[in-house]
């Protein structure tokens, strides 16, 4: 990991503001949690954590890399342990050898990839840090395609603001699903991962594909991801708050470390 002792006391500066905002509604009063008030002022300070991590750091600046040494010989697993959805039970069955990624939305050229396709195409290879809200940290291998290249061969709309990811897990009632901006979208490191450690993606870490997106917090890094749609507006999507846990816990949109 090549990064000066500048660069690595503001990213640990960034990731203390939003890991102590977010524990704030994990960790805090629930009474407070479920005061209008206090949500509000949450939401207040996700936009200033927003505007400070945009500030202080480049928008192309990699997340720290590490060596092969440094992987975790355990790495926790975290929410559903499998998709749940009808389809994706029988593409597991199928060994995923008819899943198809369908990428859509506003774009000009709508997508449909299967997974060896999906491998065939230029990929990136990361060891980096996942960190999770609940406060636990992990470091693993991950092997992707650059979720750019695949919103260039859509040909994105100019108009478009967000991509959504749409998953195959639902908790409760509710569909899991997550999003982010275009900055994060086109950021080198932003891979849809199909390879861990080497291997073959596990179901249990979100096969075929689940989403890396290094510079934020692990509830951002959806798992078992079946639909990418590109969007002007998150407010038509379920909750309207760009993802499961910001909808149903107020979870910070933009979890930037």
């Amino acid at each position: 990991m090549t990064e000066d002792r500048a660069t690595l006391r503001r990213r640990d500066v960034l990731r203390g503001v939003t890991l102590g905002s977010s524990a704030l509604i994990l960790g805090g009063c629930d009474a407070m949690n479920e005061n209008a008030t206090f949500r509000s002022a949450l939401r207040a300070a996700e936009k200033l954590n927003q505007a400070t991590h945009r500030t202080l750091t480049d928008r192309a600046t990699l997340a720290p890399e590490f060596a092969l040494s440094d992987i975790s010989p355990v790495f926790k697993t975290n929410g559903s342990l499998t998709g749940t959805s009808t389809d994706y039970l029988a593409h597991l069955q199928n060994n995923f050898a008819d899943w198809r990624l369908r990428i859509d939305g506003m774009v000009a050229n709508p997508i449909n990839i299967g997974l060896e396709a999906l491998r065939a195409m230029p990929a990136r290879t990361q060891i980096t840090r996942h960190d999770c809200v609940e406060g636990w940290s992990a470091i693993a291998q991950w092997q992707g395609t650059p979720l750019r290249l695949l919103l260039q061969q859509a040909r994105l709309s100019t108009r478009a603001k967000y991509i959504v990811f749409h998953c195959a897990d639902n908790y409760g009632a509710r569909p899991y699903y997550e999003s982010i901006d275009l900055i994060d979208a086109f950021h080198p490191q932003t891979i849809l991962a199909w390879g861990m450690n080497g291997e073959t993606l596990p179901v249990k870490y979100g096969a075929p594909v689940r989403l890396r997106v290094e510079r934020q917090l692990g509830y951002k890094h959806a798992k078992y991801v079946m639909r990418i749609e590109a969007t002007d507006d998150l407010s038509k999507f379920h909750g309207g708050k760009g993802g499961y846990w910001e909808d149903v816990g107020d979870y910070e949109y933009y979890a930037g470390i």
